[in-house]
């Protein structure tokens, strides 16, 4: 996405399933490849991981 993502919105390289098909390549950005999972960040379930995401993604929008 050249110009970013806007919070909220999937980033369009997550396949239907949810998984990055970028993962592993040189064109992955590097706010997705420097992004470290924790227990925090992943919490019990996708819905929580999701929301955790989110949260993020709002915190740091400009």
């Amino acid at each position: 996405m050249p110009h970013g993502k806007a919070a909220g919105v999937a980033c369009v390289q997550l396949s239907e399933q949810g998984l990055c098909m970028i993962f592993g390549r040189s064109e992955r950005p590097a706010c997705c490849s420097g992004l470290q999972a924790s227990a925090e960040m992943c919490g019990e379930n996708k819905e929580q991981a999701i929301q955790w995401l989110n949260a993020l993604e709002f915190a740091t929008c400009p």
